[in-house]
C-alpha cells in the first residue's frame, strides 16, 4: 500500500508574504523559518532566485483550509 504525496501548495498558516517558504517547508517537513532563512541567504548569491518566487507566487494553489 502507497501513501500518496503531498502536492506541494502555498501554506495558509506559515504565511509571512505569500505562503511559498511555508508550503515547501509543510512539504519537505522542515520549520518554515529554517526555508526562509535558505531563501533570504539564496538572495545573496548571483541568480533568478525573485524570479522564482514570483513564479511560485503565481503558479502554486493556495493549501487547504
Amino acid at each position: 500500500m502507497t501513501t500518496p504525496t503531498k502536492r506541494l501548495t502555498r501554506s495558509r498558516e506559515n504565511r509571512v508574504l505569500a505562503g511559498v517558504c511555508g508550503g515547501i517547508a509543510e512539504r519537505l517537513g522542515w520549520r518554515p523559518g529554517t526555508v526562509r532563512l535558505l531563501a533570504v541567504l539564496s538572495c545573496l548569491l548571483p541568480g533568478p532566485q525573485f524570479l522564482i518566487y514570483l513564479l511560485l507566487w503565481i503558479t502554486l494553489p493556495d493549501g487547504p483550509q
